[in-house]
């Protein structure tokens, strides 16, 4: 009982090792069945597989752990070894050997890429600068209503929300903080419409906090006057 411990790793990577041994032997077989159009098509198959996975990799907004150089070169080389392999397969042992490891192939890409799923969604954290995950995706955390905010606070929200903007966000998430930006413009120009016109004609609005442009209360009529119009 003792010795299993220490022995279970080496073991687990020599269990590794003959398997992609076999699998190269099987993937020279299938090679050399398919011969030159064949592997001309494997090939083919490779490099479309590795663009597509560049472009994937362009469009993801969450930091990649390789480049998209890398996922080419990686993809590409997994698709040409798996197609290989099959033809081996189906040349030592029959096609419907081939079409059982394909389905066992899809099953266990389909329970590892679950299992990664579920580690990355418990290692996410709960809520994160007023953001909380759903199972959609990111969305906002319910706020307070913008007439009940000092003007300070609409203003830390407006640089805030401008910078979770920046990031990936869901579309129901990113729509329902561009709503609510929107409200608290509305309720800056309600508070004082000549400091907002000044804070909209200073430049570039997103990095710039309005408070320092925008009373907290529009200004009261004088009462005098008010008599005076009466």
């Amino acid at each position: 009982m003792e010795t299993a411990v220490p022995i279970r790793g080496p073991f687990l990577r020599f269990l590794i090792g003959l398997g992609l041994a076999c699998a190269a032997v099987v993937a020279v077989v299938g090679g050399i069945a398919l011969r030159g159009p064949g592997l001309v098509a494997v090939c083919v198959s490779g490099a479309l597989a590795g663009c597509v996975a560049a472009g994937v990799a362009r469009e993801n907004p969450t930091p990649a752990r390789c480049s998209a150089l890398e996922a080419v070169g990686m993809v590409a080389a997994v698709t040409i070894g798996a197609l290989l392999v099959v033809s081996g397969t189906a040349v030592l042992a029959g096609g419907a050997a081939a079409l059982l490891l394909v389905g066992v192939g899809v099953a266990a890409w389909a329970a590892l890429r679950w299992a990664r799923d579920r580690r990355a969604a418990a290692a996410r954290p709960a809520s994160v600068s007023g953001i909380h995950a759903v199972a959609g995706g990111w969305v906002p955390a319910p706020s307070p209503a913008v007439a009940g905010q000092a003007t300070a606070a609409l203003g830390e929200e407006w640089l805030r929300t401008g910078t979770e903007l920046q990031g990936p966000l869901a579309p129901a998430a990113r729509q329902r903080i561009v709503s609510r930006r929107a409200q608290v413009l509305d309720e800056l120009e309600r508070r004082d419409p000549a400091g907002f016109a000044r804070w909209l004609a200073a430049g570039p609005m997103h990095g710039r906090d309005p408070a320092g442009y925008v009373r907290s209360e529009p200004p009261r009529a004088d009462p005098s006057t008010e008599t005076e119009a009466a």
